[in-house]
């Protein structure tokens, strides 16, 4: 992905953790096919309170209205979900600002937002598993269940994968959404609506710790202290990890990396050149090998950074996509047989996410900073608020 953002610092700052992965490779859609999957999102007589079904669309750079969104009837394995919790991801923000994330372009209004939970209002005639009133987060990706990769387990890949507030395929910042019911998965009574829609980020850090096999041996560094950065550091430390050090250009974003219960922190500089100094403190301060190296940012100098970083026979697992394409030093990482994992979304992560949760083994309701309620006015603010960065973490509406 290609970001050089305003707001932030450099383009190699760390910050942008908030910008990952989250638009997969989407075939074409026929029309009578996008009626039935664009729409997931409210019954076409339903809405708001006692109203219309509203939605937060997106219809030109910097332009967010609010305005009805009339949808397709509930389908037999379908759910109709009121929604009550949505955040803001940094793609979100970036199709606000520019209408394109990487090679997905907004060429026509789209609802936008796919990180929520809500309460089921509806179900379709064939679902067993979920009853009106049930309070459920929702993955927001639908795979085809037909592919190689979807047949094998490995569903997050699906070519044809139609995934929330990805172009074309509209979002959940809505009233009301309908979803399938096999990707809405119930609350435990102690986990709120909020952190319901904070697994969606979550998963990330979850899927991530699953692919590089942290455990109780496994020493971890983290590149990049934004929201991607924080739920990482949260997830390798409830998979075990017994020493976690997180390194960022932010003061703020490192303090509330070590609140939230990293062991040492790190702040780095911009500059490419800085890299050999800032690899001696890096291993100086984490005491031990580097086993995991995980880069929630995806530039020149955090990738080139953990190569340098991380043990021979380690692993860096690469997460965040600021830059599209890098030059870093790969023969000497790969003399030392470092091996670089990729990460994209995640698969089967909601049932352990939210055990996470209620156990307390993670809590995500530091990582809530802002909240808004879903107004024309609080919409633009609370986008705002997260493109500023500054101290906004994690951007919530409450609908």
């Amino acid at each position: 992905m290609i970001y050089a953002l305003p707001w932030q610092k450099s383009e190699t700052s760390i910050n942008s953790s908030n910008f990952i992965h989250h638009h997969s490779s989407l075939c074409c859609i026929p029309e009578r096919e996008r009626e039935r999957e664009m729409g997931k999102g409210g019954m076409s007589h339903g809405g708001g309170e006692g109203g219309e079904n509203m939605a937060a669309w997106l219809l030109g750079v910097n332009n967010l209205k609010i305005q009805p969104f009339e949808l397709p009837p509930l389908g037999p394995n379908d759910v109709r979900v009121r929604m009550k919790a949505v955040g803001i991801c940094g793609s979100d923000v970036h199709y606000l600002k520019t209408m394109r994330c990487a090679h997905f372009i907004v060429k026509e209004p789209m609802v936008i937002g796919h990180e929520c939970a809500g309460i089921i209002e509806e179900v379709g005639s064939e679902v067993k598993s979920l009853v009106v009133g049930d309070r459920v987060a929702l993955e927001p990706g639908i795979s085809c269940w037909r592919c190689d990769f979807c047949k094998g387990g490995r569903y997050n890949l699906c070519p044809d994968m139609k995934f929330f507030a990805t172009p074309p395929v509209h979002g959940s910042l809505a009233n009301q959404v309908v979803h399938p019911a096999d990707l809405c998965f119930k609350l435990p009574d102690s986990v709120s609506l909020e952190e319901g829609a904070m697994c969606e980020p979550l998963s990330v850090g979850v899927h991530a710790c699953r692919r590089a096999g942290i455990g109780p041996e496994t020493n971890v560094l983290i590149m990049g202290a934004g929201p991607i950065g924080l739920v990482t550091m949260l997830a390798a430390r409830a998979f075990g990890a017994p020493r976690i050090v997180i390194v960022d250009v932010d003061d703020h974003r490192l303090s509330v990396a070590k609140d939230l219960g990293a062991d040492e922190t790190v702040k780095v500089s911009t500059n490419i050149k800085d890299v050999s100094e800032e690899v001696s403190q890096i291993n100086k301060v984490m005491g031990t090998g580097i086993d995991v190296t995980f880069d929630c940012a995806g530039f020149n100098k955090t990738m080139s950074t953990a190569l340098d970083a991380t043990r021979a026979g380690g692993k860096v697992c690469l997460v965040g996509m600021g830059h599209n394409e890098m030059t870093v030093p790969l023969t000497p990482a790969a003399a030392r047989e470092v091996d670089i994992i990729g990460v994209f979304r995640y698969k089967n992560t909601w049932p352990l996410c939210l055990e996470f949760l209620r156990s307390g083994k993670i809590d995500v309701k530091p990582l809530i900073t802002h909240r808004f309620g879903f107004s024309q006015k609080e919409v633009e603010e609370a986008f705002e608020t997260s493109a500023r960065g500054g101290n906004a973490i994690k951007v919530m509406f409450n609908l």
